[in-house]
């Protein structure tokens, strides 16, 4: 976490050294891995862009982003509620979906969520823990919990946060990565179907109440060890890609949170990733896709400690102007870890059990073996339990 004083002259983001993914890498970084993401209709957009990326090099359609429940998206299968149930905008919506591939080394589940600790989620995690278990857990929740459950919501979203970490801490395996995505900027008018008419008044406040729960989060994951991926600080200036609702975004901003999430997944499992510039033609070249404006006020909530006058960043800020990179600086995704690395000396080794990593083994046939991405096809190795 980094805080700037007001009167500190903004600083414009460098290029990243985020890897732009292609289908064969993706198919490749996660052979024979099962992947869970929770969360709400930001989080499905997610899943929706990694089952595409796992197939084809293509975005997303705006039919395909601003569709609900729907009974199959790019061969995956609504398992339950969406179309199968009644579509609605209530705290009881369920959404379930399923993405196996033609192989049957790849494995992508969606769980919606409308609070981050529930009843609800007790049933997802007893299916994690009586199922196949999940090598990459993907979750976030905020704006429902934020302003769909009463006055005392961030009272509530905190206490819930502690509850979820707990139990994910239980029930996952140690060869599991979680990653918690932190929630996206909101614009200064929200106008999403989830925030109710008679809601509307807390429009204006949300968008600083989301601020604040990024910060509890973030804490709060990194106490229990978790990853964390900060999404408010890469996108706080793309605006230009967030849909005129001041919540969803474009299919450019969720591919490029492809590339930093599956960016953060090999660093966290030691895979060594191709060096190469953006490919031709990449719809959000790094220098393009950011616009920077200076209007944009995340001001950190006084009542946090900070004092009036400063803004909160959470993520370290680059280093100023052109030029090459200090020592000790790092142009790659923002991320919080919760533990240090195995830092492997050959590609090829498997890391040990125990050790200080939460690169955590499992089954024989389902190791996580550290090794280069490259464009051969993936080794036909194991395939999912029946």
């Amino acid at each position: 976490m980094v805080f700037c004083l007001e009167n500190e002259e903004p600083r414009r983001p460098l290029r990243s050294a985020m890897v732009h993914f292609q289908t064969s890498e993706v198919q490749q970084l996660l052979h024979n891995k099962f992947v869970v993401i929770l969360g709400d209709s930001i989080q499905r957009a997610v899943y929706k862009d990694l089952v595409l990326l796992l197939q084809k090099d293509s975005l997303l359609t705006a039919a395909q982003l601003k569709a609900k429940g729907e009974l199959s998206f790019e061969q995956d299968q609504l398992v339950a509620g969406g179309q199968l149930g009644e579509l609605h905008n209530g705290t009881q919506y369920r959404e379930v979906r399923q993405f196996c591939s033609g192989s049957g080394h790849h494995l992508v589940r969606f769980y919606f969520l409308t609070r981050v600790y529930s009843e609800y989620l007790e049933g997802v995690l007893e299916e994690l823990t009586y199922g196949p278990a999940p090598d990459l857990v993907i979750i976030n929740s905020c704006l429902w919990d934020l302003s769909r459950y009463g006055r005392c919501s961030m009272e509530s979203y905190r206490e819930n946060l502690e509850r979820v970490f707990v139990r994910m801490d239980q029930v996952l395996p140690d060869s599991c990565l979680l990653v918690w995505n932190m929630a996206m900027p909101l614009g200064e008018r929200v106008t999403g179907g989830f925030l109710l008419p008679e809601l509307q008044s807390l429009a204006g406040s949300l968008r600083r109440d989301v601020v604040e729960g990024n910060f509890y989060s973030a804490t709060l994951a990194g106490d229990h060890f978790f990853d964390v991926l900060d999404l408010h600080f890469h996108f706080r200036h793309a605006v230009q890609h967030r849909h005129r609702d001041g919540i969803h975004w474009d299919q450019h901003a969720h591919r490029h949170l492809s590339h930093l999430l599956l960016t953060h997944v090999a660093d966290a499992w030691g895979v060594e990733l191709p060096k190469r510039d953006s490919p031709p033609g990449q719809p959000f070249p790094p220098h393009e896709f950011f616009n920077y404006n200076p209007t944009e006020d995340f001001s950190m909530p006084p009542h946090l400690g900070c004092g009036p006058g400063v803004n909160f960043v959470p993520g370290p800020l680059p280093p100023p102007g052109p030029g090459p990179v200090p020592h000790g600086h790092h142009r790659g995704p923002v991320v919080h870890r919760g533990m240090p690395r195995c830092v492997p000396n050959s590609p090829y080794h498997v890391p040990r059990m125990g050790g200080p990593c939460r690169q955590r083994l499992r089954h024989s046939d389902r190791l996580i073996h550290t090794y280069k991405l490259d464009r051969r096809p993936p080794a036909q190795s194991g395939t999912w339990p029946g």
